[in-house]
Parts: C-alpha cells; structure tokens; sequence
C-alpha cells in the first residue's frame, strides 16, 4: 500500500463527500422537458423486433397525438424497417436539442439502408427463406448507435479533440463493420470527452452531455452518449468502450445496462484511443453494448465476439439454482478507508438481488474483499503501464510533451484558459507522475494483478458470479468527477483483471435518480453476468424512463 496516494486518496475522498452533500442540498432537480416515449415500437426489446421482422406482423404509427395501427388487423403486414429507422430518428430530434449526446448523424444514409432492408425481407417470401436470412443477418433492419470513439466510416472521428475537430472516420471500427454485416443500420455517432479521458462526457468540441434524468448532472464518461441516447429510448442500443468503467458508469448514471466483455474478447480494432505497440490494451480496452433490455444482451455479445464467440458457449445454459452468487457492499479493512462510503439504495438494491436470487435457487454468500486490499495500486499501475498510446497534447504516442508543457496546460485548462479539457490533463499528468507510486513498488503491484486474477478465477469457476456496487452513488454534478475519482477503482480493477462485468439499474433513488450493480464473472463466462441481469430485469424490471411514456395511456 502506497502511504502517500492513500494520504491524498483519503483528502480527496473527504472533499468528494463533502461537495456531493452540500450540491445534493442546494441544486434542486431539473427534469427534462421533451415529452415521453409515444410509439409502442420504441419500448420493444431488439429480440422482439427482429422476430417481427421475420415472421411479417402489424406495425404501429404515431399520427400527431394518436397511435394508429398502420393496416386493418385482417391485413396485416411486416414491420418496415424504414418505419422502425424514421421512428428513431424522430426520438432523437425530439430528445438531442435538450441532452446535446449527437455528434453527426446519418439519417438520409440510414433510411437507404433501412429501405434496402425492407426489399430484402420482401423478397423471401415463405417462412423457411425469413428464417434462412435472419440466421445470416440476425439484427436486418434494426437501427443502432456508435461511441464516436468507435468509428463509424465518414462520421466525425474527433474524439472531443479540438486539434482533431473536422477528422472523419475513414473505416468502420472491426465491431461496427460486424454489426452492420449482421444486418444492423447505424444512425449516428455519440459524444465522448477528450480521448475518452473523463468521467464526464464534456469537451471543447461538442461541449456537455446532460444526463436525462436530471440536466444538471452528467451522463458520467467515457460512452456518456451512448447512455443518454439508450436511458430516453432513442436508439435500440449503442456501440460503446469500457477501459475503466467507461460502459458501466454511464449506464448506471442513465439507467440502462452496459456490458464490459471479457479481455480480449472483442476486437478494439478502429477504436481512438488506441495502442499498436501495447499488447495489453487490446485486453484492458473492450467495446461492449449498452441497452435498456437485458434481454437482448446475449444476441449482441455473440455479434460483437465475431470469430471469439465460441468462447463464451452460450448455448451452454446454466441453471439458477446451480449458481453461486458471492456479494460485498464495498472494500474491507484500511481500504473502505480511502474510498467513498456507498448509498444506502444503492446496498439495499444489491440486499433485494440477492434475496431475489435466493428465491431463484441460487446458493448467496458474503465475501470479505480483503484479497482487493491494494485494489488503487494494482488499478493504477495497470493503467500507468500502458504504452503506445497518444498524449493529448502533442497527439503522437512517440512524442510525449514536457513535463513544464504538461502542467502549463493542466493549470491553463483548470482556469478555462486551454484547448484541452481539465480532466484529460489530469489523467495525463497523473500518469507521468506514476499515479503518485514509488517505481520501485510496482513490480510488486503488477504480481498481485496476477495472483488476485488467479484466485477471483478459481473463485468463480464456471458457476459463480459476484455481484457488488458499480459506483458508491447515483449521477455526479459535472466538475465533480476528479473529486470523486477514488470511487472508480471499483469498475477499473475488472478491467485491468480481464473479468466479464455487467451493470444492471435497479430503479431509482429518493432523488428520482438512476441506481445499479455490478455482476461479475470468471473469463469468458459473460453468459453468466448477463443471465443474472435477465433475472434481475424480470423481477425489478430494469430500465425506469426519465419522462413516463405518452404510449401508457393508448395502451
């Protein structure tokens, strides 16, 4: 344990409390004022859709106030895709104005492709054709989102970088180009801070992202736009990245789910940030989903896995009365010391899980994190380890700026005074500075990753998940995310361990607010985080939209 980043970890966790109080106090809520969700498409899971596609049944249409059915009953036709795509695009024109989670969008293109669709599926005619070619393009027609940082080919590719501002995708990220061989219509790409470098999407590009639950808080970093675009229900899921809860946190402050796959598992090919010489960020780094259903969860990892999928044997389902469920409401011992203390909802969401679980058959058992004692450490060294990547000031991997540079910038940005943003400077600095550890300890750091990753796999085995808090409380005010940064280690020790983690909403707080937990597996045992969230969806029904739907009355 290093005494002077514990020293500083606990100052800056005392402070994070404090201001979390007194601006939880003083700044009232302010909710969003677009209206609710009004067309029933919107509210059906992808799985429900797509078998709608294939089998040909009556589509939905919202005609000013009114839903309307498309055709009389006794005709009915195939849900179009151009109808379902124009139904999406109309949600995000009506929410984006408020959230600001659009970067550049392809709604003309998209429509192309949502028509050549709807030829597709017109021309298989009998039943067994629908179902040899929704085998080949599992999701046809289904429209999505993408992390801007994730490429999407002639789509701004700034990464909230003002040096990068009018750079355009050249390509699609690798998982991109797999989702739209299966079929997929990509709409848009969505906000991210500078070089996913935040734990609030803000940059000098784009500016905020507004959280949609409460528009003085923010949608956390680094998918905030992902997340904001799935918790208002304007984009079946999103394509997003996760190197230290960069999926989780801003699905557990949207209320949504978001899965970080296990290391390795998908490819991070197309996506910036990102390392050529470094064979550990392709394991640290992941590009997962993020999406209101659990439901759909399983056929979008399978897609995304592309030739890794047999590693994960889906098909091979667990039984929940086989399961073991192990659960801890934080860290243990000196370490709850210099982190924040976690919500009372949000440990009486995991007491309700797991009291769920039990029902279910499964075996729960309290576990003491004690193995987690240098968790900051073993986070931190991970992350100062890596190599190739490119500093945001001098934009090269092989040119790293001046260490005067560096904090001329970092006090330049803090008083609003540089082109790049406070945060992004900070984690640059921190960097350089070993993430304030003697270089001498960190060998010994790097040995307990290895030993800690070997114990929680044997822990785990094929049966066993784990399920603790994602983050020790709801949405953050924005310029509070480095106040609370010690709170992270929770997300980031399962990257650096190459674990399978999946957050799941668990309704909302006292203030009207998102509240979630984590599940955790064994390597290449995602199957298990995302059958868990699929229970827990069941029961406490996940996804709670920020504004009721228009939909409910018409019901």
């Amino acid at each position: 344990m290093e005494i002077f980043l514990r020293i500083m970890a606990f100052i800056l966790n005392a402070f994070g409390i404090l201001v979390n109080k007194i601006l939880d106090s003083v700044l009232p809520r302010i909710k969003p004022k677009f209206p609710g969700i009004r067309n029933p498409l919107l509210n059906k899971p992808i799985i429900e859709l797509v078998t709608k596609l294939r089998r040909g049944e009556v589509s939905f249409l919202v005609s000013g106030d009114q839903v309307q059915l498309r055709h009389d009953l006794r005709f009915p036709l195939q849900i179009s895709s151009v109808d379902l795509t124009s139904a999406y695009i109309d949600r995000i024109r009506e929410v984006n104005p408020t959230l600001n989670a659009v970067v550049e969008d392809r709604f003309e293109a998209a429509l192309q492709d949502a028509q050549l669709a709807d030829d597709f599926i017109a021309k298989a005619r009998s039943e067994f054709d629908r179902v040899a070619l929704f085998t080949k393009y599992p999701i046809l027609g289904v429209p999505f989102t993408v992390k801007e940082s994730c490429s999407l080919k002639g789509l701004s590719y700034s990464v909230g970088s003002l040096i990068r501002k009018d750079m355009k995708a050249t390509q699609d990220g690798e998982v991109v180009e797999r989702i739209r061989a299966a079929g997929g219509i990509p709409l848009l790409v969505s906000a991210n801070p500078e070089f996913c470098m935040s734990f609030e999407t803000s940059n000098n590009v784009n500016g905020r992202c507004l959280n949609p639950y409460d528009l003085r808080r923010t949608t956390a970093g680094s998918s905030g736009g992902e997340a904001a675009l799935n918790g208002v229900g304007a984009t079946t899921f999103g394509v997003a990245s996760d190197i230290s809860g960069s999926i989780r946190l801003p699905a557990l402050f949207c209320g949504v789910f978001g899965h970080k796959p296990t290391g390795g598992l998908t490819s991070v090919k197309g996506h910036f940030p990102y390392s050529l010489t470094d064979p550990q960020f392709p394991r640290m780094l992941q590009i997962g989903p993020i999406t209101r259903f659990a439901r759909d969860l399983p056929l979008l990892l399978d897609i995304m896995a592309g030739p890794n999928k047999h590693k994960l044997k889906m098909d091979e389902q667990v039984p929940l009365k086989e399961m073991k469920v192990y659960y801890a409401y934080g860290f243990s011992g000196l370490n709850c010391l210099t982190h924040p203390v976690v919500d009372f909802h949000i440990k009486l969401a995991i007491t309700k899980a797991i009291k769920c679980l039990q029902s279910g058959g499964a075996q729960p058992k309290k576990v003491d994190l004690k193995f987690f004692g240098n968790s900051l450490e073993i986070a931190l060294v991970s992350l100062v380890d890596l190599k190739g990547t490119p500093s945001i000031v001098t934009q090269r991997p092989d040119r790293p700026p001046s260490m005067r540079l560096l904090m001329v910038e970092l006090f330049n940005s803090i008083i609003g005074h540089s082109i790049f943003t406070k945060e992004a400077m900070f984690l640059e600095v921190m960097k350089r500075f070993n993430g304030l550890m003697a270089t001498g300890n960190m060998e010994r750091y790097r040995q307990e990753v290895k030993k800690v990753q070997i114990h929680l796999n044997q822990l785990l085995g094929n049966r066993g998940v784990l399920i603790l808090p994602t983050f020790h409380t709801s949405a953050l005010f924005f310029h509070t995310s480095l106040v609370n940064v010690t709170g992270i280690d929770n997300m980031l020790l399962f990257n650096v361990l190459g674990l399978p983690a999946t957050h799941v909403p668990m309704g909302l707080n006292h203030r009207g607010l998102p509240i979630g937990l984590q599940v955790v597996a064994a390597q290449y045992q995602d199957k298990l985080c995302l059958k868990v969230a699929a229970e827990l969806e069941a029961v406490f029904h996940g996804w709670v939209p920020p504004v009721p739907h228009a939909t409910e009355g018409a019901k």
